[in-house]
């Protein structure tokens, strides 16, 4: 015969406090774990709507990122005609060559300053950016000392507004558009004509890096190894996509050392919570001892007592989601290869919140099942006897 749950819920609510104090251990360290799932979650989001399927970066051969990539205009003019790549517009190959460098600006999080990307980019760099519109503003004009920023970059470097400007090479640039982005990287970066930028950060020949849009995505492959095989062009390349994906390698650090602190933490929650229910078997022996009689077994003692540990560390999980909560939508930014910031928001998601309700009761499983194993083998008369 079992007992009802109802035994268990009254338990918890007579004992308030320590219910509550055990509750929120656990909380604390879902908590701990959902903030660093929802860090982590953020900018997968925002790397994985970085890029298109139909576009494929060439970089020098050996280089990780663009900043620290050399392709030379000789290089560029060999590559846009390279068969499977799309036209334009204008009749042209959709080719964009593009040159990278960064910008040291004060933000919300760092009065010292940050980096963030600068990107000088030709008529196409701009056509082949699905999705990219001007949402303040306008665009910048060819031939001039202008420059369009990201929205995410706009709301985080009070610097990077409409009407203010830059110091850039050897000129100073006036900011004249807000771009949108969606969630992709290009929302953290400032745009400005390539041939301006090349002149004045003095790479006019030597620039860092070139974007195709191929026809298919057949087409895609065949373009990343008919570039990356050619002798001649010394390049290598690969998706865009592939190429942000490539980047998550920054939120690793930060993942494993919170995933370890939220394990140390669950260590000691779990110790908590086994601390709760052993004070609870020790005042509860007459209880015990009165279900014995009354005809329970062992077994449903077991049971009971176990499920009321699940029960108090499903509070603490729920607990823990409701403070974590408040992080979803929260803006922050983390180092890129191009040593810049990208920003992109926490995603508290109802999968991360899931996975901390089960982690929480792994946590209440785990410190719970000794005391009800001890609660279930007292034997009645000494139950009955103590205090």
């Amino acid at each position: 015969m079992a007992i009802p749950l109802a035994y268990n819920l009254r338990n918890l609510v007579v004992r308030k406090t320590t219910t509550f104090m055990t509750a929120l251990g656990i909380g604390l360290t879902v908590a701990v774990l959902l903030s660093i799932l929802g860090l982590v979650s953020g900018l997968r989001a925002t790397l994985s709507a970085s890029g298109d399927p139909l576009n494929v970066l060439a970089l020098r051969k050996g280089s990780e990122s663009e900043l620290v990539s050399n392709f030379t205009r000789a290089q560029f003019q060999d590559l846009k005609f390279k068969r499977g790549i799309a036209a334009g517009r204008d009749g042209q190959p959709l080719a964009s060559l593009e040159v990278v460098t960064v910008v040291n600006l004060a933000n919300v999080e760092n009065p010292n300053g940050a980096n963030l990307t600068v990107r000088g980019v030709p008529p196409a760099g701009i056509e082949m950016r699905q999705g990219l519109h001007i949402e303040s503003g306008r665009w910048f004009e060819q031939g001039r000392h202008e420059l369009v920023v990201g929205r995410t970059a706009a709301g985080r470097f009070p610097d990077a507004q409409i009407g203010k400007k830059i110091k850039l090479g050897r000129s100073d640039w006036d900011i004249v558009g807000v771009m949108a982005a969606g969630d992709s990287a290009q929302a953290s970066e400032i745009w400005g004509d390539l041939n301006q930028i090349a002149a004045d950060l003095q790479r006019v020949e030597v620039l860092s890096s070139a974007l195709v849009r191929a026809t298919d995505e057949v087409a895609a492959k065949a373009l990343v190894n008919d570039i990356s095989n050619d002798q001649r062009l010394d390049m290598t390349a690969m998706p865009e996509r592939q190429y942000y994906e490539l980047q998550t390698s920054q939120a690793a650090p930060v993942e494993y050392t919170g995933i370890f602190v939220s394990i140390i933490m669950a260590i000691g929650s779990s110790f908590a919570a086994m601390n709760t229910m052993y004070a609870a078997v020790a005042r509860r022996a007459r209880e015990i001892g009165t279900l014995r009689v009354l005809g329970f077994s062992r077994g449903s003692i077991l049971f009971s007592f176990w499920v009321e540990a699940v029960l108090l560390s499903a509070l603490g999980g729920a607990l823990g989601c409701l403070l974590a909560l408040p992080l979803n939508g929260i803006t922050t930014g983390i180092g890129s290869t191009n040593f810049a910031e990208m920003a992109f928001d926490f995603r508290v998601t109802p999968r991360s919140m899931a996975i901390g309700m089960a982690f929480a009761v792994v946590l209440g499983s785990i410190g719970g099942l000794f005391p009800a194993r001890m609660a279930s083998k007292k034997e009645i008369l000494t139950a009955l006897r103590e205090a």
